[in-house]
C-alpha cells in the first residue's frame, strides 16, 4: 500500500471513531505528498465540517471541485 493510501485508511479509519483531530492531522499528511488529488481536499473538508468548522470545510470542498469539477463525491 502506498504512503497517501495508508495516511487516507488511517484517516478515514479516526474519522468514523469521531477522532476528528487526528483525522484530520492524516489527511494534511498525505495533502502533503499530493495536493492534486480532490479526494485528499474532500476528506479533509468532510473531517472540518465534522469538527464545526465550515468555513474551512467549504473552502477545501472548493478546492476539490476546483482540481475536478465532476468530482461528483465533493460534499
Amino acid at each position: 500500500m502506498d504512503k497517501i493510501q495508508d495516511l487516507v485508511s488511517k484517516g478515514q479509519s479516526l474519522l468514523k471513531d469521531g477522532k476528528y483531530d487526528d483525522a484530520l492531522g492524516f489527511f494534511e499528511q498525505a495533502l502533503l505528498l499530493n495536493q492534486n488529488d480532490p479526494d485528499l481536499w474532500n476528506n479533509k473538508g468532510i473531517t472540518l465540517r465534522s469538527m464545526g468548522r465550515y468555513e474551512e470545510a467549504t473552502e477545501c470542498f472548493s478546492k476539490s471541485l476546483k482540481i475536478d469539477p465532476r468530482d461528483r463525491d465533493a460534499s
